[in-house]
């Protein structure tokens, strides 16, 4: 027996293995365990593991799906750290900037980079799930992803990315998913551009199922934190056909698309006929429903449906990011169906609680106006009546009962508005002083004296015990 064979055979006997034991090109020449693994693992890591030997090589490359998705995120090389494009004598990438570099090529030089070196590796043909989360993409290259024939990417992730052109985006889009569009076009099927990404923590902890920061289903309040620009909802209506995103329109009785438009009195929308959600409530806390009805999963047309966050891994179909998470339970019994109402702010503002989270739907309260809430002012004549004082405490106590008081008000400045109920949870007057205050946002405050009084009666307990 050679000496190589007697090293490995006492390096099998010292670690304890055998023939049998597997190595890990027979691992991932099993296709399943293939597919479970490599959505994990970063496009560099698959390149180095395919640079190993040519066995390995020709599984990763000659197997379909193995670079279906591809995440950037993870790349140092994609990443751009650079303020500005005007400072002189500014390097980048140890190339002088000249004067005929313009500015999508400054901006998205890396990922141009990055693109060049997969085309030629024939590898971004077979991308259909694109994650450019925080990179640098500008409005140009993402117009090349959507005209080119040759790309094959369904699902295309752009949250919180720098350096972009919102308007030129609306544009490139709109005109994408044009009514006289090729039948094939655009490819891309779904866009994640509105909600927060997701870390790499944060994917580990969540796993494969839905996130549940983002789950217009599950979760009731704002969902959509970013502000939205102006001409998004027109953007939305046009792509409706062709295009998903992340987010829905808002269906409030106060835009042009909702089924309950012109059926329930509203204080007509200013601006945009359109609006874009970007919370999700439930029933109304008095009729338990909504004017418009109900978003629901498998009940709703499909262009009512917002993508979920996170991606899915294992599939690049656009009913698997649109699918939310418990679907079915361990038992196979149904949970009860999943459904909620998209509304913008404009159409909850004065009826929704931002700290229980409940709402109030048009047709069980109308928001009283400022000539309703202002108060009645009764004069009184003591020289011409001599009942005055008794008929002016019975007007202000009839006026008292009378008056519509809104269900929703602002009584702290750091405090959103709130309910009746949970402002009188959290504003409270103290018993020392008189004063009002807030136990949430007055630190060292109790239920019965507020920061200042506690304090000083703190200090003055410190001073008897010395």
């Amino acid at each position: 027996m050679a000496s190589g064979d007697l090293q490995l055979q006492h390096t099998r006997d010292y670690i304890g293995t055998s023939d049998l034991t597997p190595d890990l090109l027979d691992l991932l020449s099993n296709s399943l365990v293939l597919y479970q693994t490599i959505p994990y693992l970063p496009i560099a890591a698959i390149l180095n593991v395919a640079a190993a030997s040519r066995s390995f090589r020709h599984l990763l490359h000659s197997t379909p799906g193995v670079f279906r998705h591809l995440d950037l995120t993870r790349i140092s090389t994609a990443q751009f750290e650079i303020d500005g494009i005007d400072r002189g004598g500014e390097v980048w990438r140890n190339v002088q900037v000249d004067e005929n570099l313009t500015e999508d090529d400054f901006y998205s030089g890396p990922l141009r980079g990055i693109f060049t070196s997969l085309r030629r590796r024939d590898i971004l043909q077979h991308v259909t799930t694109l994650v450019l989360d925080g990179l640098s993409v500008t409005s140009e290259f993402l117009n090349d992803i959507l005209v080119d024939p040759a790309s094959r990417v369904r699902i295309l992730s752009i949250r919180e990315v720098k350096n972009l052109n919102e308007r030129k985006l609306m544009q490139a889009l709109r005109y994408a998913c044009r009514p006289s569009r090729a039948d094939d076009m655009p490819r891309l099927k779904a866009l994640y551009y509105f909600g927060k990404r997701h870390t790499s923590t944060s994917l580990s902890e969540s796993g494969e199922g839905k996130g549940e920061d983002e789950d217009w289903y599950s979760q009731k309040g704002r969902v959509i934190s970013k502000s939205i620009a102006d001409g998004w909802a027109e953007t939305l209506l046009d792509c409706r056909e062709a295009l998903r995103f992340d987010t829905v329109l808002c269906t409030g009785p106060r835009h042009h698309n909702s089924p309950a438009y012109g059926k329930t009195h509203v204080t007509p929308a200013g601006g945009s006929p359109w609006g874009v959600a970007s919370f999700a409530v439930g029933g109304c806390a008095s009729c338990g429903s909504a004017p418009e009805g109900f978003t629901v999963y498998e009940g709703s047309p499909a262009e009512e449906l917002p993508l979920l966050s996170p991606i899915p891994l294992h599939s690049s179909n656009v009913k698997s990011a649109m699918r939310p998470h418990g679907d079915e339970t361990g038992n196979g019994h149904r949970q009860p169906r999943h459904e909620f109402v998209p509304r913008c702010l404009g159409c909850i503002r004065e009826r929704y609680c931002f700290s229980c989270n409940q709402w109030w739907c048009e047709a069980c309260y109308q928001v009283p106006s400022n000539e309703e809430l202002a108060q009645e002012v009764h004069v009184v004549n003591f020289d011409e009546n001599e009942n005055g004082l008794e008929d002016h405490e019975n007007a202000a106590f009839m006026s008292q009962h009378m008056m519509k008081k809104p269900k929703i008000s602002r009584s702290c400045w750091e405090c959103d508005r709130n309910c009746v109920d949970c402002i009188a949870q959290t504003q409270k007057r103290c018993t020392a002083c008189g004063g009002g205050y807030c136990i949430i946002h007055h630190e060292g405050s109790t239920q019965k004296l507020c920061d200042w009084c506690s304090c000083r009666r703190g200090r003055k307990c410190t001073a008897e015990l010395y």
